[in-house]
């Protein structure tokens, strides 16, 4: 099994960047698909992205493309979603999960982590 924390979250000003951390417990990391999913209040929980296992290959939400990017880094058992130009509508809690499989849906995958909070002021 694997267990994930999300760690960066917080306040920035429209425009501005943050990185979010997701670590993971686990000596099968590196074997699982990585996504990002966030939501905000009163809405669905929507995907942002999700980086294969070996982290050659990367999909992303079009609201999302060209200004976040995600990342792995397998010794350290770490992901990653380097979010730039922040837009107010980014604001929502954001998730990272693993699972078996390399998916834009959040019922393809089997571990979450509990969130971080990410909020983007104008």
């Amino acid at each position: 099994q694997v267990q994930l924390v999300e760690s960066g979250g917080g306040l920035v000003q429209a425009g501005g960047s943050l990185r979010l951390s997701c670590a993971a417990s686990g000596r099968t990391f590196s074997s699982y698909n990585m996504g990002w999913f966030r939501q905000a209040p009163g809405k669905d929980r929507e995907f942002v992205g999700a980086i294969s296992w070996s982290g050659s290959s990367t999909t992303y939400a079009d609201s999302v493309k060209g200004r976040f990017s995600i990342s792995r880094d397998n010794a350290k058992n770490t992901v990653y979603l380097h979010m730039n130009t922040l837009k107010p509508e980014d604001t929502a809690v954001y998730y990272c999960a693993a699972g078996p499989m390399w998916s834009r849906t959040f019922y393809n995958y089997d571990y979450w982590g509990q969130g971080t909070q990410v909020t983007v002021s104008s």
